[in-house]
């Protein structure tokens, strides 16, 4: 008997062993197959802080030749020189609701570097308030940023992709485009917009060589409340947004999403949601549509500041945001911001 049980755990040994080093096959293989991105050129417009900075410092370390853009050429600037530190980086200013700006970036790229080969749309703003507070030309500019802007740029790198017959276009959404977030409706608007460009796209484009990656975040800690436009009770309304923005498990590392961004892109993935909320947010949405609707608007009744006020104050200029209980709470948000140059004072 005691020879069979002997025979039973030698038998169970190997084929756990087996089963490891098949596993451990697997993993190196997986990892011989990840895309190397070294030496590929990649435009990011908004650029030049939060998020794009980010993705900017990633795709460098990642050996990539990286362009950014951004509207104020100082801010630009600063960025690229603080990003040279990781690899070839190149800073232009440019308007993304302007179409002739964003054909001329697209064509300086390639004169730079020789080739486009991952555009990432990332420009964008956020604007805070009631929609009692918000003015038809609050959504048109929120339009012109996030939703022309992304389609000026991909259909300017489009006949070069089709030539080469090659490139990946990653579209930075958010999950405000799946859910429609109450205080945000020019925002949310926009990247409904944005994510179904996005989407439609991709199925177009299949076949070609062209990968289009639409990117879902959900709040992340950029410090970017600072830079915020509020509406409406601003004080009030920088408390709320302010908080999401900043704590931990409501809001995640912009530099772990910059990571995961750049893993969907280099495997041309269709689709990358950020944060365990935002997919949690966007199941339940997908499932009980009504439910999620209603119980955004109790939300919006019972916790969120009514206004009217049409004017518009950045959360760097708020009282509550410079208060000192406030600076405690977000401390994890301002030091994202130092990080990732939110704190530069040019106005986009």
């Amino acid at each position: 008997m005691s020879k069979y049980r002997t025979a039973l755990w030698i038998g169970a040994g190997a084929m756990g062993g087996g089963v490891l080093a098949t596993g451990l096959a697997l993993s190196a293989a997986a990892l011989r197959r990840r895309p190397d991105l070294a030496g590929q050129v990649v435009l990011i417009t908004g650029g030049s802080r939060g998020l794009g900075f980010a993705l900017a410092r990633e795709f460098a370390r990642q050996g990539c030749r990286v362009a950014i853009c951004a509207r104020n050429h100082d801010e630009v600037k600063a960025a690229a020189g603080a990003l040279e530190r990781y690899g070839s980086v190149a800073g232009y200013a440019c308007d993304v609701t302007c179409q002739d700006e964003m054909e001329h970036l697209i064509e300086a790229t390639i004169t730079r570097f020789g080739a486009i080969d991952i555009l990432v749309n990332n420009a964008g703003e956020i604007q805070v308030g009631p929609v009692q507070s918000l003015t038809i030309e609050d959504f048109k500019a929120a339009m012109d940023v996030m939703f022309w802007g992304m389609v000026y740029s991909s259909m300017a790198v489009l006949p070069h992709f089709l030539r080469k017959e090659s490139g990946r276009i990653v579209n930075i959404t958010s999950i405000g485009g799946k859910v429609a977030v109450p205080h945000l409706l020019p925002y949310t608007s926009a990247k409904f917009a944005a994510l179904g460009f996005s989407e439609g796209l991709r199925a177009e484009l299949k076949g070609t060589g062209i990968a289009v990656t639409t990117v879902v975040p959900g709040l992340m800690r950029t410090g970017g409340h600072l830079n915020a436009s509020f509406q409406g009770d601003v004080e009030r309304e920088a408390v709320w947004f302010g908080l999401g923005a900043t704590l931990p498990g409501i809001s995640i590392n912009a530099e772990r999403a910059a990571r995961k961004i750049v893993h969907a892109a280099a495997r041309g993935e269709a689709e990358t949601i950020l944060s365990l909320p935002a997919k949690a947010i966007a199941l339940w949405h997908g499932l009980f549509p009504g439910l999620t609707a209603d119980a955004l608007g109790w939300f919006n009744r019972l916790a969120l500041p009514a206004g009217t006020s049409h004017q518009k104050v950045r959360g760097r200029d708020t009282r509550v945001l410079q208060s000192p209980w406030m600076k405690a709470v977000t401390i994890l948000g301002r030091r994202a911001a130092d990080r990732l140059h939110e704190n530069v004072e040019a106005v986009r």
